[in-house]
C-alpha cells in the first residue's frame, strides 16, 4: 500500500485516534513507506501539522515516520460530489485506500456519489463505525459498497477487535489445550464483556445524545467482541474463516429468555463526584436534549443459541460516569458437581473466573485452594500475569490490516447487520414501561437493577440446567 487517503481529515477521529495509530504502526514497521493524503470540505487545514502533532502524541519516530511526515498533503474535496471525488482520485497513485472517517450519513452520500466514478481496480475502502445508524441504513450502506468494490477490498473498522487484550484472548484460547476444551455450555456458567468508563459526556453531545450507550458501545463494539470470544475454533486465521464464524455467533444471538424486562437494564447518570472531579446531571450537560431520554448505561444479557453455548447467559455492559470502572472479559466456570461438607458445602465454593482486562492487559484466574484438614480453611486466590506492552495503538492494528490488504479482523457486512438486528430489538423495547430509564449517581457502580438482573439470570440458569 502506497497511499492512505483520509476523508474527514479535519475531524476529531483522524487527529485523536487514526493518525496516532498510524504513527505507532510506522514506528514498529520502519520499512513501510506510506503517503498520507487528508481531505475534507474545509479549505484552510494545515494537515501536515495535524499529522505531526498526532505522531508526536505517541512519540512516533524512525524512517517510516519521517517519510510519512514529508509526504503528507491535503486536498479540499466535497466527498458527496462525484466530480470532486473523481478529481481527488486522479491525483493519487495506486494502490490506495480511502478511509471514511465520517458519520454514516455522509459516508452513504459519498458512496452513492462514487457510483458514477471510474475507480481503480485495486482501491480499498475502509468504513469507520458505526455501519449505518439502524438495520435498514446498514443494509443500504453495505449494498452501496458492494456495487463499488469486492468484499475482500472492504474494511469495516471496529478498533475493539484490535485491542491487545482481545487478541490476547485469541492466543489464550487457541494456543493452549487447557482452555479451549472448557469453553462450552457444559463448563461455563456465564460470560461478561464489560467496558465501563469513569468519563462523562466530554463534549460529545452532538453525537452521543442521538446515539446512546446501546448504539455507541453495545452495537458498535461489544457484540463484535462477543463474536470473537464465542466463535467455534477456526481452521485458519484468515479473512474467510474469522468473519464467517463471528457472523454465525451473532446470527444465533437472542435476548435472554426472550424477555426484554429481565434482559435489559438502561440508566442515565445524575450529578456526582469521580476521583475529585464533579459531573453534572447528564440532562444538564451542554448540548443535551432531556426529551431524548438518552441512556448513558447499557446492560443486556443474551443467549447464543448454538450447540456449544445454548443456556449460557452472556452479559454485555457499558456505562459512563462509573466509579471504579471494570473493563474486562470474564468467563465464570461452573462449580464442581459434587459438594464436600468439609469444604463448607457447595455454597462455600467460589466460582473459577478467567479474566482478561481490556485496559491494562492483565490476565487472571480465580482458583480455590486449601485441603479439608488445612487450618487456613478453603481460600480463593487469583493467579495473575501482566502481558508485555504491544507497542501498537488499537488503530495501529486496524491500519496494519488495511495497509497489508488483510481484512481478517474487520467486520463483515452481515455481522454489522446482525448487530443492528439485536440492538433494534433492544431499542424497540424502550417504548414499553418494562425497560425504564433508571437514574444512577455519577461515581456509583451504575443502576442497582444491573446487579439484581445478574443475580436473576444466575438463578434462572441453575434452574434451566436442572430441567
Amino acid at each position: 500500500m502506497k497511499n492512505l487517503v483520509v476523508l474527514g481529515a479535519s475531524g476529531d477521529l483522524a487527529s485523536r485516534l487514526l493518525l496516532p495509530g498510524l504513527g505507532s504502526l510506522l514506528t514498529a514497521s520502519p520499512d513501510r513507506r506510506i503517503s498520507v493524503i487528508g481531505s475534507s470540505q474545509t479549505s484552510d487545514v494545515d494537515f501536515r501539522q495535524i499529522v505531526a502533532d498526532a505522531f508526536d502524541s505517541v512519540e512516533a519516530s524512525g524512517p517510516a515516520v519521517d517519510y510519512a511526515r514529508e509526504n503528507s498533503s491535503y486536498v479540499q474535496c466535497d466527498v458527496t460530489d462525484g466530480d470532486a471525488l473523481a478529481d481527488l482520485l486522479s491525483q493519487i497513485d495506486t494502490p490506495a485506500c480511502l478511509y471514511f472517517a465520517l458519520p454514516p450519513q455522509i459516508t452513504m452520500k459519498a458512496l452513492k456519489a462514487m457510483a458514477d466514478v471510474d475507480l481503480p481496480e485495486d482501491l480499498l475502502l475502509a468504513l469507520e463505525k458505526p455501519i449505518g445508524y439502524d438495520l435498514a441504513s446498514a443494509k443500504e450502506l453495505n449494498a452501496a459498497v458492494g456495487r463499488l468494490v469486492p468484499e475482500e477490498q472492504t474494511f469495516r473498522v471496529d478498533h475493539f477487535l484490535n485491542l491487545p487484550a482481545v487478541l490476547d484472548f485469541m492466543g489464550l484460547r487457541f494456543a493452549n489445550q487447557v482452555v479451549e476444551p472448557l469453553l462450552n455450555r457444559d463448563n461455563v456458567e456465564s460470560i461478561e464483556i464489560v467496558f465501563d468508563e469513569s468519563l462523562g459526556l466530554e463534549g460529545r453531545a452532538a453525537y452521543y445524545d442521538r446515539a446512546g450507550a446501546f448504539r455507541d458501545m453495545i452495537q458498535s463494539h461489544l457484540l463484535q467482541v462477543m463474536g470473537l470470544v464465542m466463535m467455534d475454533p477456526p481452521s485458519t486465521f484468515d479473512h474467510v474463516e474469522l468473519p464467517a464464524l463471528t457472523a454465525h455467533v451473532l446470527r444465533s444471538t437472542k435476548l435472554w429468555n426472550d424477555d426484554p424486562a429481565t434482559a435489559i437494564v438502561r440508566g442515565r447518570y445524575t450529578a456526582g463526584d469521580i476521583d475529585g472531579r464533579s459531573l453534572p446531571d447528564y440532562t444538564d450537560e451542554e448540548g443535551v436534549d432531556p426529551d431524548n431520554a438518552t441512556e448513558t448505561f447499557a446492560q443486556v444479557t443474551v443467549e447464543v443459541d448454538t450447540w456449544r453455548w445454548s443456556g449460557v447467559p452472556v452479559t454485555l455492559r457499558s456505562g459512563k460516569g462509573i466509579g471504579h470502572p471494570r473493563q474486562e472479559i470474564a468467563v465464570t466456570f461452573r462449580r464442581p458437581p459434587h459438594s464436600y461438607s468439609r469444604f463448607g458445602g457447595q455454597d462455600a465454593l467460589a466460582a473459577n473466573v478467567l479474566r482478561i482486562s481490556l485496559d491494562d492487559e492483565r490476565f487472571g484466574l480465580d482458583v480455590n485452594l486449601g485441603g479439608p484438614s488445612d487450618q487456613r480453611g478453603l481460600t480463593t486466590k487469583t493467579a495473575t500475569a501482566e502481558v508485555e506492552e504491544p507497542g501498537l495503538e488499537p488503530y495501529g492494528g486496524v491500519l496494519r490490516g488495511i495497509l497489508d490488504g488483510d481484512p481478517t479482523f474487520s467486520v463483515r457486512g452481515d455481522a454489522a447487520e446482525e448487530g443492528w438486528r439485536i440492538v433494534e430489538e433492544i431499542l424497540d423495547s424502550f417504548d414499553s414501561e418494562s425497560v425504564p430509564l433508571r437514574d444512577y449517581q455519577a461515581g456509583s457502580a451504575g443502576p442497582e437493577a444491573a446487579n439484581e438482573a445478574l443475580d436473576h439470570h444466575a438463578a434462572n440458569t441453575t434452574e434451566r440446567k436442572r430441567r
